[in-house]
């Protein structure tokens, strides 16, 4: 991404397994700097290094502040987490449009940080007002309250989606298999009518245009690709090894004349 990533500052985190648990979900999102605001069981802690779960790079380089001024003072742009209502001026803005702010800002070149209070209940008015605006989550109203690991967790998520060529894009895709050629889809058909036709699929014979028809719309709608075919064709050669030597016919008049479109 370009441009500095968003400090992530704990304001009096209370327990290492949770430090711990917020900077293994930065080092998910690709975040590495955490800003520790007097922890009050203190620093280090061994309780957040097992937590990281191998977020070791974020916990072995967080720094520790004694107050939140020394924390943010080298910070151009904070955004403040809560979900409760403030009696303030901050703009209040959600996380997609709190993620993009901060994203526009690094590409300014900015420092920038996002504000996570304690445990228990946040941040004080006091400590908002250093902030440049307020994120709150769309979260049920009557359970607002989000783990400080959740929080970090959503806004580093975002973060993540602003460096993105669109919201939809993953780390990880499938291979990419453009579809077969209407030769390939169709070999697939002609083997599988000389198949079904070894074996008596097709009673009473006059249905069998039909039940083409029907075969042909079925395997040609998915938009199979040449790897899926070729299994397709493994499936049916397997099959071809216990066929009958001649097609099966219908023995009588009356045999002819069932419905056959089960197959045998």
């Amino acid at each position: 991404m370009e441009g500095a990533s968003p400090a992530i500052i704990l304001v009096e985190p209370q327990l290492g397994e949770n430090i711990g648990m917020v900077a293994r979900a930065m080092a998910n999102f690709g975040l590495s700097e955490l800003r520790l605001v007097n922890p009050r069981d203190g620093w280090p802690n061994e309780k957040a290094v097992a937590a990281a779960s191998r977020a070791d790079h974020v916990i072995a380089a967080a720094s520790l502040h004694a107050t939140l001024d020394e924390a943010v003072a080298d910070l151009n742009y904070v955004l403040a987490t809560t979900a409760r209502a403030r009696d303030n001026f901050k703009p209040v803005l959600g996380p997609v449009d709190g993620s993009a702010e901060l994203k526009r800002r690094s590409g300014l070149k900015q420092k920038i940080g996002i504000m996570f209070g304690r445990e228990r209940f946040g941040l004080y008015n006091e400590e908002i007002a250093r902030a440049d605006a307020i994120v709150t989550f769309p979260v049920n109203p009557d359970y607002a309250s989000l783990n400080i690991a959740q929080a970090v967790l959503l806004m580093a998520y975002e973060w993540m989606k602003t460096g993105l060529e669109s919201a939809s894009q993953t780390a990880f895709e499938g291979p990419d298999f453009p579809p077969a050629e209407r030769h390939q889809v169709q070999s697939l058909v002609d083997r599988l009518e000389r198949a079904l036709d070894v074996r008596g699929y097709f009673r009473p014979r006059s249905k069998k245009p039909k039940l083409m028809d029907n075969l042909q719309a079925v395997l040609t709608r998915p938009g199979f690709t040449e790897p899926e075919l070729k299994v397709l064709h493994g499936v049916v050669a397997s099959l071809d090894l216990y066929a009958p030597k001649e097609p099966r016919r219908p023995a009588g008049h009356a045999a002819d004349t069932t419905d056959g479109e089960t197959g045998d």
